[in-house]
């Protein structure tokens, strides 16, 4: 019999699974979506639901963010199954959405050019815009927390590992995560390496650089 780790990660597993599924099916590589993978997905999901107080700490809460993650796609596969079969056109999830947000960049940027000659190119204009739009991206998604003594502030772990899974799930690197145990052990290490080197207070930032997840830890005091 699977353990509950193990049963975790296959909801984790799963859930990509159908994800790009309902990718191919959005696309008209399938021809139904995939309900089958769904059913065999919910009713995992849902045998965990009723287990909850079995569960550990960690094993809850990501029992909790693979459901709030599924919930989310649930509810877009819904309005684009409606919107399918209204007729209405559809786009691949996520790289339609950085075309859409690209084009808007370029338009923005073409009604605020100024006149020929007057400075750079409506080219330039439009890759500076989009950069600035990924930058700024970025940064709304960047969060920083620092420690002094992480053994008395699990609670400060708990938050800062809730941003990082939220940052993996927002760059699709959600396999990439630690498990939260994992995670309070680095960073408990990793605060006493720096503390050995003479600082008194660790600093540790969540940010997305280029499409991927960085956990830098610094000191700060």
């Amino acid at each position: 019999m699977a353990t509950i780790d193990e049963d975790l990660g296959q909801i984790e597993k799963d859930v990509r699974r159908l994800k790009i599924e309902y990718e191919q099916f959005f696309g008209g590589g399938r021809p139904r979506p995939p309900a089958d993978t769904q059913w065999r997905l919910e009713s995992l999901m849902r045998r965990y639901n009723e287990r909850t107080a079995e569960l550990s700490f960690g094993q809850r809460f990501r029992s909790n963010t693979l459901s709030q993650t599924y919930a989310k796609y649930v509810d877009m596969w819904r309005k684009k199954t409606m919107q399918k079969e209204g007729g209405a056109s559809q786009h691949h999830f996520g790289a339609a959405a950085k075309a859409i947000e690209a084009a808007r960049a370029r338009e923005a940027a073409l009604r605020e050019q100024p006149p020929a000659g007057a400075g750079q190119s409506a080219a330039q204009a439009a890759a500076s815009s989009v950069i600035q739009a990924a930058q700024e991206r970025e940064e709304a998604a960047s969060f920083a927390l620092s420690f002094t003594n992480p053994e008395s502030e699990r609670t400060k772990i708990v938050q800062l590992y809730q941003k990082l899974i939220e940052a993996h799930n927002e760059s699709g690197e959600s396999a990439a995560a630690p498990n939260l145990q994992a995670f309070e052990r680095f960073v408990r290490k990793k605060t006493q390496e720096l503390k050995d080197k003479g600082g008194s207070e660790v600093e540790y930032s969540v940010t997305i650089q280029e499409g991927r997840v960085k956990l830098k830890a610094r000191i700060s005091a």
